[in-house]
């Protein structure tokens, strides 16, 4: 599925920084599944994760969506998905978080969870 050279990325590398307005419209009405990074600036497990995250997005450009939500700047979204720690990835498929993974991981890690959830 996630077959696609990293450089096939339809977000260009960058990652899709969202905020509590555009949240409904791109992740719970998204086509896609939609991977949400809940991350803060001050955290610098987020700041190394970001790079783990850029080829995410390159490897699952057209199947997966991937976003970034800045949990201090969103505190209501933070407190209605429960987010404790950042980073907080939640895969939203059909609008429904379906997956939950607190703290760093690997793209291959990340990309064998998805997996299911993607098809």
């Amino acid at each position: 599925m996630f077959n696609e050279p990293e450089n096939m990325n339809s977000q260009n590398g960058a990652l899709i920084a969202i905020t509590a307005n555009d949240f409904k419209a791109e992740v719970l009405e998204s086509n896609l599944p939609v991977l949400v990074e809940f991350w803060a600036p001050w955290s610098r497990p987020c700041q190394v994760f970001d790079s783990v995250l850029r080829e995410l997005a390159g490897a699952c450009a057209g199947k997966v969506k991937v976003v970034k939500v800045n949990a201090d700047d969103s505190l209501d979204l933070s407190l209605w998905y429960e987010i404790q720690s950042v980073p907080t990835l939640l895969c939203f498929v059909r609008g429904n978080p379906g997956l939950r993974i607190v703290g760093t991981a690997t793209k291959e890690a990340i990309l064998a969870k998805l997996e299911p959830l993607s098809q």
